[in-house]
């Protein structure tokens, strides 16, 4: 049976637990192995996980919803932390949190079906992450993720890759999102591509220049590539200017006997 006396409640032993007054150090050292201390713990920073619940409030999911996936990011955190690490308990709740938060809309919201086991390692990737975050006051990097799961960095690089990509992004969706639609996918998909023209001639080049020799080639390079003039090119092949002019007409009417045929 419970009893209470200022500022203290009893156990299923009868044995007193201070309740609310208790200096938090002296909870976190009993946290373990009294769950009273542990429930006091949370119960403490209930309005900090709210208050980070609130930020992810929307349309598409209620409040209370998210209080208690905050909740549970807070208890998460709460069995996790180190005290003896010397870093404040909300630098290392508020990624734990806002973690499982996130988790939360791409489990609900997300519009792809990934496998399962890759749900479940962007999942072990989202715990690790807020354990080094709160660790190393900072983002890990992939290569400190991979090595704290004794994983592959590609494995690492997949899981951040169909995170990101599981929501498929509005053809009205402005390329930065400050943007109100303006140059959308919407206003230039299905649009002819100018490179295509460019990719043609190419090809037809390729298949008309195809029996010239080096020679041939280096002179067709060094006229309408390098828009050398034909005394130019005369001095660097070694041959008089008379030469080249011939040589280049002869080029050109061979290659576009050929060009009718590539086209």
């Amino acid at each position: 049976m419970e009893s209470k006396v200022q500022g203290k409640q009893a156990d299923e032993l009868g044995n007193p637990v201070r309740i609310g007054l208790a200096d938090e150090s002296d909870l976190w050292s009993r946290r373990d192995a009294d769950p009273h201390a542990r429930e006091e713990l949370t119960n403490r920073y209930l309005a900090f996980a709210k208050s980070v619940a609130v930020k992810y409030r929307s349309q598409a999911e209620s409040l209370d919803d998210l209080v208690q996936v905050a909740s549970l990011g807070l208890v998460n955190a709460v069995n996790r932390f180190d005290p003896d690490r010397g870093v404040p308990f909300i630098a290392f709740a508020s990624p734990t949190i806002t973690g499982e938060l996130k988790r939360h809309f791409r489990d609900r919201t997300s519009s792809m079906r990934l496998p399962r086991s890759l749900y479940d390692r962007i999942g072990q990737i989202d715990i690790v992450v807020s354990d080094l975050t709160g660790r190393l006051n900072r983002e890990p990097s992939i290569p400190e993720i991979a090595a704290e799961m004794d994983t592959g960095e590609q494995e690492i690089v997949e899981a951040f890759e169909a995170g990101h990509n599981r929501h498929p992004v509005s053809l009205d969706q402005g390329i930065s999102p400050d943007e109100d639609g303006s140059g959308s996918p919407a206003e230039w998909l299905g649009r002819d591509d100018s490179s295509y023209e460019i990719a043609e001639s190419r090809i037809v080049l390729h298949d008309a220049m195809e029996d010239l020799t080096d020679e041939e080639r280096l002179v067709i390079r060094l006229r309408f590539r390098d828009e050398l003039t034909q005394s130019e090119i005369a001095e660097r092949i070694g041959h008089s200017q008379m030469h080249v002019s011939r040589m280049l007409r002869r080029i050109l009417d061979r290659m576009n006997e050929r060009l009718p045929a590539a086209a």
